[in-house]
């Protein structure tokens, strides 16, 4: 007994955080370090993929890694060990350190924190659940003593034998991306015998118990086939598919915008207005600022003077950047403006935002662009950049797409599609000349936003890029 105490206080366990935007689980993607590396506080030890952005994760204290309880690509609930450490290296009670997982772990019941205390993004803070999950007594040995008689089996007879009254042992053990290949393919865990170490279920337990009822499953759907079907069960359940479909799981920033874009489109109620413009002046202004000084070192861009622009508009007409507040039946209107930019990156659409962007001036709009894109682009976009804001903007122009009608954030009471920019014949001065032009396209709550309000941001945003100049004066 004393010497698990004082094992016990030797070592400290890092939990999955809680980053503040309600979030329940994450994806640890990699890890920093391995068993026996020495570590520091505040040090990186991992990054993890939340339903909203990649996070890395720094470590609240000092030692040497004893175990990483996950391996990568391992869906993590908040409060769950991750990580233990030994503080106090080179004690003679310390066990060897625990190699890295190869696969994943065993789910395993974690051990206290101090009461009241739960980690956050760094160090210890808001007061934990009362509630405990309580270890696993005495299904282990059973599970083990099972193990034991399939393996006689093997032995006597060269085969495994089913074993068809196998006395219940509680709940099977797993690691826990084997219960989710399980639950993936329909199979219950109290049914699979278990081949593992100390009565663990495996993959290769789970795939052997799939394989009869997938089997049978095929040939009910095609009886009239006159060769076996064949069946072709999956290694691992991140992609689950066949010769003439693929299934991949949603999961993380896609689940997210699925479930956020579904929300919007069903409870407020969009409008969508169109506008085509000249934008002829606009590009040449581009090109102008290029090669202005108090630009230098900043990226300039047509998306930046539509920015500006929109900005230009939202102060003239005010009332639109507000949002819905549904339980008190009230229109929140906002004196701020944090202006969503939509970014495509590999994890899925992302839309962060530039806090304050009314205050800025253009370069510091700029500056503020260039470095939320690189961001993005890095996945290093953290959740709080992409909370609060309050319109968007989405250039699918890049993708070579005239427009479209963009669905709201959540939360938010306008966004605007840009266009692609293209070469078009024009009536310019009375002749059809070649200009530069674009269609812009504004979806607003139209709740909160009347046709005539809406017409008018839209008819703004439009006649500043027709005549940059107008930035001056309306700015």
């Amino acid at each position: 007994m004393t010497t698990m105490t004082q094992t016990s206080a030797r070592f400290r366990e890092f939990k999955m955080p809680d980053v503040g935007e309600g979030l329940t689980e994450a994806e640890i993607l990699k890890w920093f370090v391995q068993p026996g590396d020495t570590v520091t506080d505040g040090q990186v030890v991992c990054e993890v993929e939340t339903a909203k952005a990649a996070v890395e994760l720094p470590i609240p204290f000092d030692g040497v890694v004893h175990e990483l309880r996950f391996a990568e690509g391992t869906t993590v609930d908040v409060g769950e060990v991750i990580i233990t450490v030994d503080v106090a290296p080179g004690s003679e009670d310390a066990p060897a350190p625990a190699a890295a997982p190869a696969q994943e772990p065993v789910e395993a019941a974690p051990a206290e924190e101090p009461k009241g205390r739960t980690p956050v993004l760094v160090g210890y803070g808001v007061a934990e659940s009362s509630t405990k999950r309580r270890p696993r007594k005495g299904a282990a040995p059973e599970a083990a003593a099972v193990a034991a008689a399939v393996q006689a089996e093997l032995n006597g007879h060269g085969s495994a034998a089913p074993v068809a009254d196998a006395p219940p042992v509680g709940r099977p053990l797993a690691k826990p991306p084997v219960r989710k290949l399980a639950k993936d393919l329909g199979i219950d865990l109290a049914t699979v015998v278990p081949t593992g170490k100390d009565g663990i279920i495996t993959r290769e337990d789970v795939h052997a118990a799939a394989a009869p009822v997938a089997a049978a499953a095929a040939v009910a759907v095609a009886p009239e086939a006159a060769e076996p079907v064949a069946v072709s069960v999956p290694e691992t359940p991140a992609t689950v598919g066949s010769a003439r479909e693929t299934r991949i799981p949603v999961k993380g920033v896609r689940k997210a915008i699925a479930q956020a874009m579904v929300g919007s489109a069903f409870t407020a109620p969009h409008v969508t207005e169109f506008v085509t413009v000249d934008v002829t002046r606009t590009m040449k202004l581009v090109a102008e600022l290029k090669e202005d000084k108090e630009m230098a070192g900043v990226r300039v861009n047509p998306l930046l003077i539509i920015a500006k622009a929109l900005l230009v508009a939202i102060k003239r007409n005010p009332e639109v950047n507000a949002a819905w507040d549904e339980a008190n039946q009230e229109i929140v209107q906002k004196h701020y403006v944090n202006l969503g930019i939509a970014a495509a990156t590999p994890r899925g659409l992302i839309v962060p935002n530039i806090k304050d962007a009314h205050d800025k001036t253009l370069p510091q709009l700029a500056a503020a662009l260039g470095e939320l894109v690189a961001t993005a682009r890095d996945g290093k976009t953290s959740p709080a950049a992409m909370a609060g804001g309050t319109v968007t903007i989405t250039n699918v122009g890049v993708f070579g797409v005239d427009t479209g009608t963009p669905i709201l954030n959540p939360g938010e009471s306008a966004i605007l599609a840009v266009g692609a920019i293209k070469l078009q014949p024009w009536v310019h001065k009375g002749k059809v000349k070649p200009r530069q032009v674009t269609t812009l396209a504004l979806s607003f709550d139209h709740r909160l936003v009347d046709g005539e309000l809406g017409s008018k941001v839209l008819a703004d945003v439009a006649a500043i890029l027709e005549q940059p100049k107008r930035l001056i004066t309306w700015a």
